[in-house]
C-alpha cells in the first residue's frame, strides 16, 4: 500500500460522480488516443482510474501511468461528452505534477521543458531575445545546411522535424507595432482591452495586428497594456502551476488600471485559461473579486462578432471550411457562433467538415513532444479537410494553423490555413 497522494485527491470529484463516470464510457468515442489504441487505459475513464487509484494510495505511480498521463491530449473533448460534468482536464493537469516530481519520464525532457516555460515564455524579454535569434537564423543559410547534416545523418532527423513544425518568427513583433491606444475609424461602440499573448506575440504578430484593425474598422476604440504578460495556459497544462498564477496575477494588475467593456482574445488556449483566472484564486479573497471581474470580460474573437457586435461582412467566391480548436469548443463551449458569422459573409461557399470538432493533434507542445502520436491524429484530420472540398481552412488558434499547414505541405495540398481575424479585416465591411 502507497502513501494517499492528497494533492490528487483534491481534484477528484465525489464518490458518486466518480463512480457514475467510471461506469459511464461516454467519453471513448470522442477520445482520439483511445481510437489510436482501444486500449482502455488511454481513454479517459481509464484514466481516471489510475489516478483514483493513485490518489488513494491504492497503487503507486509507475511507468504506464506517467506514459497515459502525457499520452492525453488534454483536448477536453471527453468534458464535453460528460453527462456527469466531470472536470477530467484538471485532473490529468494534476496528475502530470506528479509525474514530473516522480522518477518516471526522461530527466533531460523534464529539464528542458520546465526551463522552456518557467525561464522563456514566462519572460516577455528572454522570449523575444530568443525569438529574434530564431528569426536571424531563420532567415540565414543555415537551416539549409542543418537540413544536410540531417540527411546525411550527422545530426538526427528530428531536427528537420522540428523546423518543419516551428512557425516563422515576425519580422516586427506586436508589442511594438500596436499602439497602446488605437482608436476607433468611426464613433466608439464598445471600449475593448487585447491580450496579444506570448508565442502570438513574436509568431503571429500579423494576426495580432488583423486583430486590432478589425476592431478598430468596427467601431472599437482598442486597449492594449505594454507590460501585459503571457496568459499562463501552456505553464498550466504542464503542470507548472506556480508560474501559471504569477503570471495571471501581473494579468490582473496590469489590465485592472484600465476601463474598458470586453478583452478580446484571438487565441483559444489563451483564452480559455483566462476565463479561469476566478477559479485560480477562488480562494483569495484579496484577488477573487478582480479576477471574476476579470474572466467575466473575455470573449473570444468569434463570440464577440457573433453576440455582441453583429457586423456585416463580404467575400470573393471562396470555398472554405472551419476547424474548431479544442480550447474553444470543448473549454469555451464556442460552436455555434464563428459558423454564424460564416454562413452569413455574402459571396462565400461555406462547407461543413466532418468530425471538425476532432483534436488535429498539436495540444499545445504535443506535436513536438510526441510527434508519432500526434501524426498519426493530424493525419485524420486531414482527411477530413480533403474531403471537404474546401479552398481554405479558418481556424482561431495558433497551434492549430501551424499544425494544419504542416499537415497541408506533408500531403502535398493546395489548401490554405488563415486565422478568422485574419479573414474578417480582408474581407470588406
Amino acid at each position: 500500500m502507497t502513501q494517499v497522494n492528497y494533492n490528487l485527491l483534491g481534484v477528484l470529484p465525489n464518490d458518486d460522480i466518480l463512480s457514475q463516470c467510471i461506469h459511464c464510457g461516454m467519453c471513448l468515442a470522442t477520445c482520439p488516443t483511445y481510437e489510436l489504441t482501444k486500449l482502455e487505459r488511454s481513454s479517459p475513464r481509464g484514466r481516471i482510474k489510475m489516478i483514483k487509484s493513485i490518489a488513494r494510495g491504492e497503487i503507486p505511480i509507475s511507468e504506464i501511468f506517467a506514459d497515459e498521463m502525457n499520452f492525453c491530449l488534454d483536448c477536453q473533448a471527453c468534458e464535453t461528452a460528460c453527462p456527469a460534468g466531470v472536470k477530467y482536464g484538471s485532473m490529468v493537469e494534476a496528475a502530470r505534477v506528479e509525474v514530473d516530481n516522480s522518477e518516471y519520464g526522461s530527466f533531460f525532457k523534464k529539464k528542458i521543458k520546465k526551463f522552456t516555460l518557467k525561464y522563456i515564455l514566462a519572460s516577455k524579454r528572454n522570449l523575444k531575445i530568443v525569438s529574434r535569434l530564431l528569426y536571424y537564423y531563420q532567415k540565414s543559410f543555415l537551416p539549409k545546411i542543418v537540413n544536410k547534416l540531417c540527411e546525411f545523418k550527422i545530426f538526427p532527423q528530428r531536427i528537420i522535424v522540428l523546423e518543419s513544425l516551428s512557425p516563422k518568427v515576425s519580422k516586427k513583433f506586436s508589442d511594438s507595432a500596436i499602439l497602446e491606444i488605437t482608436e476607433p475609424e468611426n464613433e466608439i461602440k464598445y471600449t475593448t482591452a487585447f491580450h496579444y499573448g506570448c508565442l502570438m506575440n513574436v509568431m503571429f504578430a500579423d494576426i495580432n495586428r488583423d486583430t486590432v484593425e478589425l476592431l478598430s474598422k468596427t467601431g472599437c476604440k482598442v486597449i492594449t497594456p505594454k507590460d501585459q504578460q503571457c496568459c499562463g495556459s501552456l505553464h498550466a497544462h504542464n503542470g507548472d502551476f506556480e508560474t501559471a498564477k504569477k503570471l495571471a496575477m501581473e494579468n490582473l494588475t496590469v489590465f485592472r488600471k484600465h476601463n474598458y467593456d470586453y478583452l478580446i482574445s484571438n487565441s483559444a488556449g489563451c483564452g480559455a485559461f483566462m476565463k479561469e483566472y476566478y477559479h485560480l484564486f477562488k480562494d483569495e479573497p484579496e484577488l477573487k473579486e478582480a479576477a471574476k471581474s476579470f474572466s467575466e470580460r473575455i470573449k473570444d474573437l468569434s463570440e464577440f462578432y457573433s453576440d455582441i457586435l453583429p457586423f456585416e461582412f463580404k467575400t470573393n467566391n471562396e470555398i472554405i471550411t472551419y476547424h474548431d480548436a479544442c480550447h474553444l469548443v470543448h473549454s469555451q463551449k464556442i460552436y455555434s457562433q464563428p459558423r454564424k458569422i460564416l454562413r452569413a459573409i455574402s459571396g462565400l461557399n461555406y462547407k461543413e467538415m466532418d468530425e471538425s470538432i476532432w483534436c488535429c493533434g498539436s495540444a499545445g507542445i504535443y506535436n513536438i513532444v510526441r510527434y508519432e502520436d500526434s501524426m498519426k491524429i493530424l493525419e485524420r484530420k486531414m482527411e477530413n479537410i480533403k474531403k471537404s472540398g474546401a479552398e481554405k481552412v479558418i481556424t482561431s488558434n495558433p497551434g492549430c494553423m501551424a499544425q494544419i499547414e504542416y499537415g497541408c505541405r506533408k500531403n502535398n495540398l493546395n489548401i490554405t490555413v488563415e486565422h478568422l481575424a485574419t479573414f474578417l479585416n480582408r474581407s470588406e465591411s
